[in-house]
């Protein structure tokens, strides 16, 4: 890794020049790495651009704002949430929605590059498994991801710097390390772009964001207090209702799923196998303090067939 640090760093400064950089930074380990390397390679030059797409976990809009708020990049915050969710709605279709949210977001850097006198250059912290997900290089598409390709010409960018391309997510981690981020983001579980709206099951909507980002916060207290081997876990909130009972009366709330994996390299996968009294305190907690859920799942499917996300 600090061999790639060099690397990279001595690639990213003769390309860059003296020239400004735009990162997309969506609070994710890929692109927290990505902007950590950057502020390395030209500090001072890079802009990060974070936007709330209004799909975003539990507090990590202040999260970034803490940890990006002391590097040396100038980090600017969009408040796109009305935007992105008036763009969403209706919208069911897994890959349509991931097409949306990619979109707008090449929309808002676009806007945010000329409001900040465009920067040359935009980066993103693509690595290795998106691209094959996306099906670059003649692979089979399963699943677009926003930072693989589909970027329109008329962007205005000299060129697109992807440092962590190479690299698989314990290599991303890793790397992480060594440039000095805190453990919790560097061990943080993996996001897609795209957030929660992937993770919702059918239309996204603010009522159903807000159900899940509760939920999804006890699953991964849970499991990080019970210090068990996971490499990633998170919850889904799915399109199907369910007859309960709270109380003395009778319910018709939605189905959580939880997803926990074990990995090497988020290639393949196999589902962790949590004990059942932590998933019986999962189910408890969240169908005792989340509104509008009344039963919860456990995802036994392994990658391949499945993915690790569910859309």
């Amino acid at each position: 890794m600090q061999d790639y640090i060099q690397e990279k760093v001595k690639k990213i400064r003769e390309q860059v020049g003296n020239k400004r950089v735009l990162l997309a930074l969506s609070g994710g380990v890929d692109s927290s790495v990505c902007a950590a390397l950057l502020s390395e390679a030209v500090p001072g030059q890079l802009v990060c651009v974070f936007v709330d797409h209004g799909c975003m976990r539990l507090g990590e809009p202040e999260e970034i704002k803490e940890v990006f708020g002391k590097r040396k990049l100038e980090l600017v915050m969009v408040d796109a949430k009305a935007r992105f969710l008036s763009k969403l709605a209706g919208v069911t279709d897994p890959e349509e929605k991931r097409k949306i949210i990619g979109r707008e977001f090449v929309r808002v850097f676009e806007e945010e590059a000329r409001r900040l006198g465009r920067p040359e250059f935009l980066a993103q912290g693509t690595i290795y498994p998106d691209i094959v997900e996306s099906g670059k290089n003649k692979a089979a598409v399963i699943k677009s991801h926003h930072n693989v390709g589909g970027l329109p010409a008329d962007l205005g960018f000299e060129g697109i710097i992807e440092p962590l391309s190479d690299l698989f997510k314990d290599e991303v981690r890793k790397l992480g390390a060594i440039l000095g981020l805190p453990d919790r983001l560097v061990n943080r579980q993996p996001f897609p772009g795209p957030g929660l709206a992937v993770r919702i099951i059918g239309e996204v909507t603010e009522e159903k964001l807000s159900i899940l980002r509760e939920a999804d916060y006890i699953v991964r207290q849970e499991i990080e207090n019970s210090h068990e081997k996971v490499d990633q876990y998170f919850a889904v909130l799915t399109d199907t209702m369910s007859v309960g009972v709270k109380g003395n009366s009778r319910t018709y709330e939605r189905v959580l799923a939880v997803r926990a994996v074990c990995t090497a390299n988020f290639m393949t996968c196999e589902y962790a196998q949590l004990p059942h009294s932590l998933l019986s305190r999962i189910s408890s907690k969240i169908t005792n303090e989340v509104s509008g859920i009344n039963r919860v799942v456990y995802d036994i499917t392994a990658k391949p067939p499945a993915t690790i996300e569910w859309e």
